[in-house]
Protein backbone atom coordinates (compact mmCIF):
# COMPACT_ATOMS: atom_id res chain seq x y z
CA UNK A 1 0.00 0.00 0.00
CA UNK A 2 0.94 3.91 -0.48
CA UNK A 3 1.68 6.29 2.15
CA UNK A 4 -1.89 7.93 1.05
CA UNK A 5 -3.70 4.31 1.16
CA UNK A 6 -2.53 3.82 4.15
CA UNK A 7 -2.87 7.36 5.84
CA UNK A 8 -6.80 7.01 4.22
CA UNK A 9 -7.23 3.44 5.74
CA UNK A 10 -6.41 4.49 9.29
CA UNK A 11 -8.83 7.79 8.59
CA UNK A 12 -11.35 5.12 7.63
CA UNK A 13 -10.53 3.05 10.68
CA UNK A 14 -11.00 6.28 13.25
CA UNK A 15 -14.29 7.48 11.50
CA UNK A 16 -15.58 3.81 12.19
CA UNK A 17 -14.48 3.54 15.54
CA UNK A 18 -15.78 7.17 16.44
CA UNK A 19 -19.28 5.48 14.85
CA UNK A 20 -19.47 2.56 16.93
CA UNK A 21 -18.48 4.60 20.14
CA UNK A 22 -21.49 7.20 19.51
CA UNK A 23 -18.48 9.97 19.08
CA UNK A 24 -18.31 12.73 16.22
CA UNK A 25 -14.93 12.07 14.32
CA UNK A 26 -13.80 15.64 15.19
CA UNK A 27 -13.32 14.74 18.50
CA UNK A 28 -10.47 12.14 17.83
CA UNK A 29 -7.24 14.30 16.25
CA UNK A 30 -5.00 12.24 14.21
CA UNK A 31 -1.16 12.56 15.29
CA UNK A 32 1.16 11.10 12.65
CA UNK A 33 4.35 9.76 14.22
CA UNK A 34 7.31 9.88 11.84
CA UNK A 35 9.96 8.67 14.31
CA UNK A 36 13.22 6.66 12.14
CA UNK A 37 11.28 7.76 8.69
CA UNK A 38 13.22 10.44 6.55
CA UNK A 39 12.94 13.89 5.11
CA UNK A 40 11.71 12.32 1.83
CA UNK A 41 8.69 10.72 3.26
CA UNK A 42 8.05 13.37 5.77
CA UNK A 43 7.38 15.36 2.62
CA UNK A 44 5.13 12.88 0.93
CA UNK A 45 3.01 12.82 4.09
CA UNK A 46 2.80 17.16 3.97
CA UNK A 47 1.79 16.93 0.55
CA UNK A 48 -1.07 14.64 1.58
CA UNK A 49 -2.42 17.56 3.84
CA UNK A 50 -0.52 16.27 7.25
CA UNK A 51 1.43 19.38 8.97
CA UNK A 52 2.12 18.29 12.23
CA UNK A 53 4.17 14.83 13.55
CA UNK A 54 5.29 12.92 16.41
CA UNK A 55 8.96 12.25 17.35
CA UNK A 56 10.32 10.22 20.08
CA UNK A 57 13.49 11.83 20.21
CA UNK A 58 15.27 15.23 20.39
CA UNK A 59 17.82 14.96 17.76
CA UNK A 60 15.42 13.80 15.32
CA UNK A 61 13.37 16.59 15.26
CA UNK A 62 16.37 18.89 15.37
CA UNK A 63 17.63 17.06 11.99
CA UNK A 64 13.86 16.94 10.49
CA UNK A 65 13.00 20.45 11.35
CA UNK A 66 15.96 22.05 9.84
CA UNK A 67 15.60 19.92 6.38
CA UNK A 68 11.66 20.80 6.48
CA UNK A 69 12.03 24.44 7.36
CA UNK A 70 10.58 25.15 4.05
CA UNK A 71 7.18 24.01 5.55
CA UNK A 72 6.34 25.13 8.43
CA UNK A 73 5.65 22.01 10.34
CA UNK A 74 4.66 21.60 14.00
CA UNK A 75 6.75 18.95 15.95
CA UNK A 76 6.05 16.97 19.18
CA UNK A 77 7.79 15.22 21.69
CA UNK A 78 6.01 11.68 22.21
CA UNK A 79 9.33 9.75 23.57
CA UNK A 80 10.64 9.92 27.12
CA UNK A 81 12.96 13.17 27.34
CA UNK A 82 16.21 13.52 29.21
CA UNK A 83 16.25 16.93 30.75
CA UNK A 84 19.98 17.93 28.69
CA UNK A 85 17.55 17.90 25.43
CA UNK A 86 15.64 20.93 26.67
CA UNK A 87 17.55 23.20 24.78
CA UNK A 88 16.70 21.15 21.24
CA UNK A 89 13.02 20.83 22.46
CA UNK A 90 12.98 24.60 23.23
CA UNK A 91 14.03 25.66 19.78
CA UNK A 92 12.21 22.89 17.43
CA UNK A 93 9.10 21.47 19.19
CA UNK A 94 5.40 22.88 19.42
CA UNK A 95 4.55 20.48 22.17
CA UNK A 96 6.05 17.74 24.41
CA UNK A 97 3.64 14.89 25.70
CA UNK A 98 6.03 13.42 27.71
CA UNK A 99 6.35 15.59 30.47
CA UNK A 100 6.40 13.29 33.54
CA UNK A 101 8.71 14.42 36.09
CA UNK A 102 9.53 17.85 37.76
CA UNK A 103 13.45 18.30 37.17
CA UNK A 104 12.31 17.83 33.21
CA UNK A 105 9.51 20.98 33.45
CA UNK A 106 12.23 23.10 35.08
CA UNK A 107 14.54 22.64 32.55
CA UNK A 108 12.03 23.20 29.92
CA UNK A 109 10.84 26.22 31.20
CA UNK A 110 14.67 27.64 31.72
CA UNK A 111 15.13 26.72 28.13
CA UNK A 112 11.84 28.31 26.86
CA UNK A 113 12.10 31.28 28.92
CA UNK A 114 15.48 32.35 27.72
CA UNK A 115 14.00 31.98 23.70
CA UNK A 116 10.64 33.99 25.09
CA UNK A 117 8.27 30.73 24.05
CA UNK A 118 5.39 28.82 25.67
CA UNK A 119 4.61 25.16 24.23
CA UNK A 120 1.77 23.37 24.72
CA UNK A 121 2.64 20.07 27.22
CA UNK A 122 0.76 16.92 28.29
CA UNK A 123 1.90 14.67 31.40
CA UNK A 124 2.62 11.24 30.51
CA UNK A 125 0.93 9.15 33.02
CA UNK A 126 2.50 5.54 34.04
CA UNK A 127 -1.36 3.13 33.70
CA UNK A 128 0.11 -0.25 33.32
CA UNK A 129 2.58 -1.94 35.42
CA UNK A 130 5.50 -2.69 32.24
CA UNK A 131 8.31 -1.47 33.95
CA UNK A 132 9.58 -0.60 30.38
CA UNK A 133 6.88 2.22 30.16
CA UNK A 134 7.29 5.67 31.50
CA UNK A 135 4.87 8.19 33.47
CA UNK A 136 4.64 9.30 36.36
CA UNK A 137 2.24 7.31 38.95
CA UNK A 138 -1.10 7.80 39.09
CA UNK A 139 -1.40 9.22 43.20
CA UNK A 140 1.25 11.53 41.83
CA UNK A 141 -0.30 13.25 39.45
CA UNK A 142 -2.94 15.73 41.05
CA UNK A 143 0.45 17.11 43.31
CA UNK A 144 2.48 17.58 40.16
CA UNK A 145 0.12 19.09 38.15
CA UNK A 146 0.12 21.89 41.07
CA UNK A 147 3.68 21.96 40.71
CA UNK A 148 3.66 22.97 37.01
CA UNK A 149 1.62 26.05 38.04
CA UNK A 150 4.96 27.55 38.64
CA UNK A 151 6.00 27.21 35.07
CA UNK A 152 4.41 29.84 33.03
CA UNK A 153 6.24 28.77 29.75
CA UNK A 154 4.29 25.48 29.81
CA UNK A 155 1.00 25.61 28.79
CA UNK A 156 -0.87 22.30 30.56
CA UNK A 157 -3.52 20.71 27.65
CA UNK A 158 -3.66 17.58 28.79
CA UNK A 159 -3.15 13.65 29.51
CA UNK A 160 -0.94 11.13 27.71
CA UNK A 161 -0.32 7.25 28.54
CA UNK A 162 0.97 3.74 26.66
CA UNK A 163 -1.24 0.87 27.17
CA UNK A 164 0.06 -2.48 28.05
CA UNK A 165 1.32 -4.03 25.42
CA UNK A 166 -1.42 -7.07 25.66
CA UNK A 167 -3.60 -9.56 23.45
CA UNK A 168 -6.10 -9.21 26.35
CA UNK A 169 -8.54 -5.99 24.96
CA UNK A 170 -9.73 -5.80 28.99
CA UNK A 171 -6.20 -5.05 29.92
CA UNK A 172 -5.26 -2.48 27.49
CA UNK A 173 -8.92 -0.99 27.93
CA UNK A 174 -8.44 -0.62 31.68
CA UNK A 175 -5.22 1.54 30.60
CA UNK A 176 -6.97 4.04 28.89
CA UNK A 177 -9.95 3.81 31.19
CA UNK A 178 -7.84 4.89 34.45
CA UNK A 179 -6.31 7.75 32.22
CA UNK A 180 -9.37 9.23 31.41
CA UNK A 181 -10.65 8.99 35.11
CA UNK A 182 -7.83 10.69 36.00
CA UNK A 183 -8.52 13.14 33.83
CA UNK A 184 -12.21 13.51 35.36
CA UNK A 185 -9.93 14.14 39.03
CA UNK A 186 -7.90 16.41 37.41
CA UNK A 187 -10.75 18.44 36.11
CA UNK A 188 -12.71 18.40 39.27
CA UNK A 189 -9.21 19.69 41.18
CA UNK A 190 -9.46 22.53 38.47
CA UNK A 191 -6.88 21.85 36.01
CA UNK A 192 -7.45 22.32 32.37
CA UNK A 193 -6.53 19.15 31.12
CA UNK A 194 -9.02 18.48 27.82
CA UNK A 195 -6.64 16.43 25.82
CA UNK A 196 -6.08 12.80 26.04
CA UNK A 197 -3.47 11.74 24.22
CA UNK A 198 -3.74 7.69 24.11
CA UNK A 199 -3.85 4.80 21.36
CA UNK A 200 -1.48 4.10 18.48
CA UNK A 201 -1.17 1.97 15.74
CA UNK A 202 -2.36 -1.34 17.30
CA UNK A 203 -4.93 0.18 20.37
CA UNK A 204 -6.34 3.29 18.85
CA UNK A 205 -10.04 1.75 18.02
CA UNK A 206 -9.95 0.76 21.82
CA UNK A 207 -8.52 4.28 23.04
CA UNK A 208 -11.14 5.97 21.00
CA UNK A 209 -14.17 4.04 22.93
CA UNK A 210 -12.60 4.79 25.90
CA UNK A 211 -12.59 8.96 25.34
CA UNK A 212 -9.06 9.30 23.34
CA UNK A 213 -8.85 12.60 21.90
CA UNK A 214 -6.18 12.17 19.94
CA UNK A 215 -4.50 9.20 18.42
CA UNK A 216 -0.64 8.85 17.99
CA UNK A 217 0.20 6.46 14.67
CA UNK A 218 3.27 5.23 13.38
CA UNK A 219 3.45 2.46 11.27
CA UNK A 220 -0.32 2.49 10.03
CA UNK A 221 0.39 5.37 8.41
CA UNK A 222 4.28 5.19 7.59
CA UNK A 223 4.72 1.13 7.24
CA UNK A 224 7.26 -0.92 9.02
CA UNK A 225 10.43 0.91 10.86
CA UNK A 226 13.69 -0.20 9.14
CA UNK A 227 15.39 0.21 12.94
CA UNK A 228 19.21 1.08 13.10
CA UNK A 229 20.82 -1.60 14.78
Amino acid sequence: MTLAARLAAVQASMADACHHAGRDPAEVVLLPVSKTFGEDVVREAVALGLSRFGENKAQEIQAKATALADQHLEWVVIGHLQTNKAKVIAAYASEVQSLDRLDLAMALDKALQARGRGIDVLVQVKTSSEETKSGIAAEELLPFLDQLKAFPSLRLRGLMTLAEASEDEQRVRACFRSLYRLRDRAREAGHAVDRLSMGMSGDFALAIVEGSTEVRIGSAIFGARAYKV
